[in-house]
């Protein structure tokens, strides 16, 4: 995986057109940690504030290793960030564009119900 500092869309993809291998690798590797549905609920979850990974673990009912190692891809895919205070570290949404992805994602859903 690239690090997500050096890993910058091409231009190509951010005109819409014909993605890089380099592009859709990148991609695809977001796409793959959209895909948990737990991952899906942390994020959820940051939407409305920072939150720790034993907050994580207790509003998800979840393990704290399990939302902890998933924390780690989150981070390195530049979908969240991490603020360290003492012993804690807070998470929330790297930035409002993962909103906008989350988003896009909830409104695409809700279309597929109602034409279902």
């Amino acid at each position: 995986m690239q690090s997500p500092e050096v890993a910058r869309p091409s231009a190509a993809a951010r005109r819409h057109t014909e993605f890089t291998n380099a592009d859709a690798e990148q991609l695809a590797q977001i796409m793959q940690a959209l895909a948990s549905p737990l991952r899906l609920r942390i994020l959820s979850a940051l939407r409305a504030q920072p939150r720790t990974v034993t907050e994580l673990s207790e509003i998800l009912d979840a393990g704290q290793t399990t939302v902890s190692n998933h924390m780690r891809l989150l981070r390195h895919l530049s979908l969240v960030t991490g603020r360290r205070d003492g012993r804690h570290v807070h998470y929330a949404l790297f930035d409002d564009h993962v909103n906008d992805l989350l988003e896009e994602a909830i409104g695409h859903l809700a279309h597929l119900t109602r034409n279902a």
